[in-house]
């Protein structure tokens, strides 16, 4: 397996696939709570890319899942 790393010298994130791709009708998917903007860019998005969408990953969860 080769693992490339990002200019900062850090492994790449990785992703917060679940493997369950739904999109709803705000293009957020249902199951990780990226855009489909995002998910069709993060092979290519750096770690501090990656880190701003894990944080509104988790703004979206919290506003669309009121159980978490």
């Amino acid at each position: 397996m080769i693992v490339h790393v990002d200019p900062a010298g850090e492994a790449p994130l990785p992703s917060p696939c679940v493997s369950i791709c739904v999109l709803n009708n705000d293009d957020i998917c249902v199951a990780c709570y990226r855009t489909g903007d995002e998910i069709s860019r993060w092979g290519r998005m750096s770690n501090i890319e990656k880190r701003e969408v894990y944080t509104l990953m988790h703004e979206r969860a919290k506003e669309l899942n009121p159980f978490l």
